[in-house]
């Protein structure tokens, strides 16, 4: 197997051969069934260790492009080759949490999506800050490109090719502020009243309010333990738009499949939908390696979203769209109209931040506490409710789902936690179907401490048990 490594770049020599690899697999190069080589013969062609080889065989295992068998090796999984990726390229050159509750800060906050705010380098981000005030060009001080800073946007395309595998041009990126509006801009973008759009089910609701002002043709698909099925959808489905968030299912915590990924994609070339894939925390990954976009797969049918609200703090306001170049001026015009430009001068102290490498440094910091803080919750659950209580979606992300025997969480329940001193979102409350995950509820971790975690879980014990 010829695979060329790259002593210059940053990503590792596991990332180089899984990425070369996956590479061949999708392009079919590789065969479902095919062997790979062993790992003792790799490591010897390559002149790498051994454990270099078998961490990349691991991250194809964990993915679904691969399979091993125990004595035997590792073969090629069936169903993941992936054709007529499309070059990209731009010819016109004109071109959280989601959460509406506020908690007063007695209450012990367990919602999703809020970092560990008391844990961000304020000194460091506010050196930046001021130094990119102090420099910046006149123009960020004015209206100011509707787009994003074209310099700040060359940054981001680097940084998302080494972070989630996105390939893109500068002019393929609309800087927003925030998560809600990239969404909202592609809603008014894409959607009419005879639009119809398919969600995960369930998922978060203030989404589907968004995508609700635009049309009532929402059609909800349950997700099982790794995410949406495509092989649920109606042969002869024709749905204008498809939401999912496959890297950490929002909230069952699911990361979906190469093959479910490739399947979607292949539906909706079929279809002619666009797929609307919201990569809100995938920074956050513990026990599995994190796989790349959905966006990878298809330049033209998918528009990837993201946000810094997670990985810094929410209120820089500050997201991204990496939209398909036939999309680019449309929803750069919707942008414009709706508030012209986002934070200028947090643009270019951002792409310094990035630049420096503050945020990747920052970023590996809060993925060990973060991890730390899953480990500790899920003990002390365990602790409190024994056999009674079950987890999913601890393998990536800022928050678990808890599902507890013979209890259901009612919004009456809710407020009665939340007078008792704690503040939990259930997840009926983001399902489109309901009656199916009245026992569960969201347990974010990120923004927590053993204390909160111990007088939270002490007060949602005497409730649960007053059942």
């Amino acid at each position: 197997m010829y695979i060329s490594l790259d002593e210059t770049r940053k990503r590792s020599y596991s990332k180089q051969i899984y990425i070369k690899i996956r590479a061949m697999i999708l392009s079919g190069e590789l065969s479902a069934g095919e062997p790979l080589p062993s790992s003792r013969t790799l490591s010897r062609e390559l002149s790498v260790s051994r454990n270099t080889v078998l961490t990349a065989y691991d991250m194809l295992v964990s993915e679904g492009a691969v399979y091993s068998i125990a004595g035997s090796g590792y073969y090629v999984s069936p169903g993941v080759k992936n054709t007529q990726i499309k070059a990209m390229g731009i010819k016109d050159q004109q071109t959280a949490s989601l959460s509406d509750t506020v908690i007063i800060d007695q209450i012990i906050n367990f919602d999703s999506g809020i970092p560990a705010l008391d844990l961000f380098p304020r000194e460091k981000w506010n050196r930046v800050v001021s130094r990119a005030f102090l420099d910046a060009p006149v123009s960020a001080l004015g209206y100011d490109d509707p787009q994003g800073r074209p310099e700040f946007r060359k940054v981001l395309c680097n940084y998302l090719k080494k972070t989630r595998g996105i390939s893109c041009s500068l002019e393929q990126i609309i800087i927003t502020s925030g998560t809600k509006q990239g969404l909202s801009l592609v809603a008014k973008c894409l959607l009419s009243s005879e639009s119809e759009v398919w969600m995960e089910n369930p998922s978060n609701v203030n989404v589907k309010q968004i995508f609700s002002y635009h049309t009532d043709r929402i059609v909800p698909f349950d997700v099982d333990a790794q995410g949406i099925q495509p092989e649920l959808f109606p042969r002869n489905g024709k749905p204008d738009l498809i939401f999912v968030t496959p890297s950490h299912q929002f909230p069952m915590g699911g990361i979906l499949p190469l093959q479910r990924r490739i399947a979607l994609v292949e539906f909706a070339r079929k279809t002619g939908a666009i797929i609307l894939e919201d990569d809100y925390d995938s920074a956050f990954t513990y026990d599995t390696p994190l796989s790349n976009s959905l966006f990878e797969l298809d330049h033209d049918r998918v528009i990837y979203t993201g946000t810094f609200s997670k990985v810094m703090f929410p209120s820089i306001r500050l997201g991204y769209l990496v939209i398909p170049e036939h999309l680019v001026p449309p929803v750069r015009e919707l942008k414009r109209l709706a508030d012209h430009h986002s934070n200028s001068v947090y643009q270019i102290a951002l792409m310094r931040f990035i630049e420096s490498g503050e945020l990747d440094r920052h970023i590996r910091r809060m993925k060990k506490e973060y991890r730390n803080r899953r480990d500790l919750l899920i003990e002390l659950l365990y602790d409190y409710f024994g056999d009674r209580v079950h987890i999913h979606g601890g393998s990536a992300g800022m928050h678990i789902v808890a599902e507890f025997d013979n209890v259901l969480f009612s919004e009456k329940q809710v407020s009665r936690l939340m007078a008792y001193g704690i503040y939990v979102v259930p997840v009926e409350r983001h399902s489109i179907k309901k009656g199916s995950h009245a026992n569960q509820i969201i347990l974010g971790y990120a923004g927590l401490t053993k204390d909160d975690f111990i007088r939270g879980l002490s007060i949602l014990k005497e409730i649960v048990n007053n059942c």
